[in-house]
């Protein structure tokens, strides 16, 4: 990590974190915290270029005030920020998404020679195009949907690239052979991973970490995290199963059940309205209404153990 103290722009940021590249020979990609749908696949065409000074474009329905690129086919001329542009170079839809890839002793070189004469007073990391080009030196555009370079400045825009990340999961579950009842309520965690002939009712929410193996069933308003799901298993309606959740082949988590940091084997049935913590329950064990495994005793949590084809009544 490394602090700008002063924002003066992208390329004086660039230029604070350059010397932390030190004695690295290869190609440095530019990027940006606040757009985070960029696809691994995007990043391995810019590092993939052979020109000098490659940049990511996109075509934009409202290109409104983004830099636009000036380019003859994919030969980049320059770039020109939208404060610096004029009515002719402001009609351009091919947009800059400020994403850069550069040879790392050539981007030393030319961030040093940067200038901040413009509209803004600011060094701008886009002048290095230019910079390049009068050098004899290649620049190129590599093209991607508009979608992927999404910005994050608002908590308006959070929201919207959160509702745009939520409908990309959903897809990519259903075409992977995960039905779900009414997918717009069901909310899933970046590291989401679901088998195929998974059946997800309504108002299921996922945190990171979860696990679910093929024709579990999870139903109705369930809270996972953390967890793993095996074959067969049914959960819900109104269930939680929180990080360490370790559930095997054919087991029943009922309504208003919370798991926490248990094992559970093969067959175990808990079907309401228990807590089971820190505990490992043997194959087959029916677990009744009501059940907790108490074992905090204010300083160190004990782990319960009950064996196989136990009954704990209500």
């Amino acid at each position: 990590i490394v602090l700008q103290e002063e924002q003066r722009g992208t390329g004086h940021a660039v230029a604070q974190a350059l010397p932390a590249l030190d004695g690295f020979d290869g190609r440095v990609i530019v990027l940006y915290g606040d757009t985070p749908f960029i696809r691994p696949e995007t990043l391995e065409r810019l590092a993939a270029s052979d020109a000098a000074v490659t940049v990511l474009g996109f075509e934009a329905a409202d290109p409104g005030r983004y830099g636009r690129l000036v380019a003859q086919g994919d030969t980049l001329d320059r770039i020109v920020e939208f404060k610096d542009a004029t009515d002719e170079e402001r009609g351009i839809t091919l947009c800059n998404s400020g994403v850069i890839a550069c040879d790392a002793v050539l981007l030393t070189e030319l961030v040093a020679g940067l200038s901040n004469e413009n509209a803004s007073g600011e060094y701008y990391l886009t002048d290095i195009v230019e910079a390049a080009r009068k050098k004899g030196l290649t620049a190129q555009v590599v093209t991607c949907d508009e979608a992927e370079t999404l910005g994050i400045n608002t908590r308006a825009e959070l929201a919207r690239a959160e509702a745009l990340f939520q409908e990309r999961m959903r897809a990519e579950a259903m075409e992977n052979g995960v039905t779900m009842v009414e997918p717009t309520s069901v909310w899933f965690a970046l590291d989401t991973y679901i088998s195929r002939d998974v059946v997800l009712g309504p108002n299921v929410v996922f945190g990171p970490d979860v696990t679910i193996e093929s024709g579990a069933v999870i139903e109705a308003f369930c809270h996972l995290e953390g967890c793993h799901i095996s074959r067969g298993a049914t959960i819900g309606p109104f269930a939680r199963l929180r990080p360490g959740a370790e559930l095997a082949e054919d087991v029943h988590i009922g309504n208003f059940v919370e798991v926490k940091n248990a094992i559970l084997a093969e067959g175990v049935k808990v079907g309401h309205l228990t807590y089971l913590g820190d505990a490992d329950i043997g194959e087959h064990t029916n677990i009744g209404a009501g059940t907790v495994t108490c074992n905090y005793d204010g300083v160190m949590k004990h782990r319960t153990t009950i064996g196989a084809n136990a009954f704990i009544g209500s």
